[in-house]
C-alpha cells in the first residue's frame, strides 16, 4: 500500500476543500476503497474521513419525500422502519447485498461510488482503460462471464455491482451533492455513467463534490414489488442479473411500473421508455414476456456471457409476476419463489 495522509474533517466544506488536492480519496466505511489500496489499483495521496459529518439520519421531508444521509450504514438503512414500510424493495436489495459485516460498516454513499469486480481491473498485471486509460480492455475476449450484455464499449465491459443502486435506480431516487461549485441534485439514471471512451469515469461527479444524501420520492410501491438476484451460490456473491421490480395497481390494471437491472451494464439499467407498455395492462405472465425484449433491446453476449441475455429475460418476467402477485423474492430464504 503506498503512503498518504489522514485528514478527518469536521465540516462538509472543509471536506470537499480538502479533496481539493490531487488524487484525495473520501472514506467512511472504506469496505471496497481500502481492498482497492490494498491490491494497489487506488492509490490516494490522502484520504479524508468524513464519519464526522452528521449525515447519518433518515428523515421525512415536508413534501413526504424520504432523505437518506450519505453515512447510513446499510444494515441500518435494511432494517429502518420507515424504509421496511414504505420502501421494502430498498430494504429487500440491501439484504441481498454484501455480507452482514459488510453492511455493518458500508455506507449508502460508499454503496453509490464502489467500483466494478472485474477480474481484469483487479489484476495490476493486464491492461485496463478503467484502471489505465489508454491501455485497453482485457475482458474484451477474455473471460467474460460476469461482464456487460448492455450499454458496453470497445473500451470497457465491466458492470456496476450494486444491489442497492438497482433499487434506488427503480425507485426514481435523486442523489444530493455539495462541492467547491456549491451544493445540486442528480436523477439516479444521471449519476452513474456508461464506459463510452471514459470508462475510468464511474459517475458524474466533478472533482472534490461529496454526496451528502439521496431522496426517495413519496411513491406508493409498498405491496407489488420484488428484488430478484441471480448468483453463482445463494451466499454471499455478486449478481449474474438482477431485477428490481415495483408495479402501482389499481382496479386489477397497472397504474406505474418501475424495473430496474444489475449485472449487466456498467450502470443500474433502466429504461423508462419501455416501462410504459405495461401501464393500463392486467398484469400478467403474457404481458411481462412481451415487456422483457424491450428492457433488453441492443443486448449482446460476449461469448462466456451469452447465457445472461436468456437468464435476464427469464428473470425479468419472474421478478414482475412475483411483483404482481405481492409475492416478493425472500433474502433469508434465497431459493426462488
Amino acid at each position: 500500500m503506498n503512503p498518504f495522509s489522514f485528514t478527518r474533517a469536521a465540516t462538509i466544506t472543509e471536506a470537499y476543500q480538502a479533496a481539493s488536492q490531487d488524487n484525495a480519496r473520501f472514506i467512511a466505511g472504506g469496505t471496497n476503497l481500502l481492498d482497492l489500496m490494498k491490491e494497489g489499483v487506488e492509490r490516494p495521496s490522502r484520504l479524508i474521513d468524513i464519519n464526522d459529518l452528521g449525515l447519518d439520519q433518515v428523515e421525512v421531508l415536508a413534501d413526504g419525500q424520504i432523505r437518506i444521509g450519505a453515512l447510513v450504514r446499510n444494515a441500518d438503512l435494511a432494517m429502518h422502519p420507515l424504509i421496511q414500510e414504505r420502501y421494502p424493495l430498498l430494504a429487500s436489495a440491501l439484504l441481498a447485498g454484501a455480507s452482514p459485516q459488510l453492511r455493518n460498516m458500508a455506507t449508502t454513499a460508499g454503496n453509490l461510488m464502489q467500483r466494478t469486480r472485474c477480474y481484469y481491473f483487479y489484476d495490476l498485471a493486464t491492461p485496463c482503460n478503467k484502471r489505465d486509460p489508454g491501455t485497453g480492455c482485457s475482458a474484451v475476449g477474455g473471460v467474460t462471464r460476469i461482464h456487460a450484455i448492455l450499454g458496453a464499449s470497445e473500451h470497457c465491459i465491466a458492470v456496476h455491482p450494486s444491489d442497492m443502486c438497482v433499487a434506488l435506480a427503480a425507485l426514481r431516487a435523486r442523489v444530493n451533492i455539495a462541492g467547491p461549485a456549491g451544493e445540486r441534485s442528480l436523477a439516479f439514471d444521471e449519476f452513474h455513467r456508461l464506459p463510452g471512451d471514459t470508462p475510468e469515469r464511474d459517475n458524474n461527479l466533478a472533482p472534490g463534490e461529496l454526496i451528502t444524501s439521496v431522496d426517495l420520492p413519496a411513491e406508493d410501491f409498498s405491496r407489488h414489488y420484488s428484488y430478484l438476484k441471480i448468483r453463482d451460490r445463494l451466499s454471499y456473491s455478486f449478481a449474474l442479473v438482477s431485477v428490481a421490480a415495483a408495479l402501482n395497481l389499481e382496479n386489477g390494471r397497472i397504474k406505474q411500473a418501475r424495473v430496474a437491472l444489475g449485472g449487466v451494464a456498467h450502470k443500474p439499467w433502466r429504461c423508462s421508455e419501455s416501462e410504459r407498455m405495461l401501464v393500463g395492462n392486467t398484469p400478467d405472465r403474457k404481458l411481462f414476456t412481451k415487456y422483457a425484449p424491450l428492457l433488453l433491446q441492443g443486448a449482446r453476449g460476449q461469448g462466456h456471457n451469452d447465457f445472461k441475455i436468456e437468464l435476464a429475460r427469464r428473470t425479468i418476467v419472474r421478478a414482475l409476476m412475483q411483483a404482481a402477485e405481492a409475492r416478493p423474492q425472500s433474502q433469508t430464504d434465497k431459493r426462488i419463489a
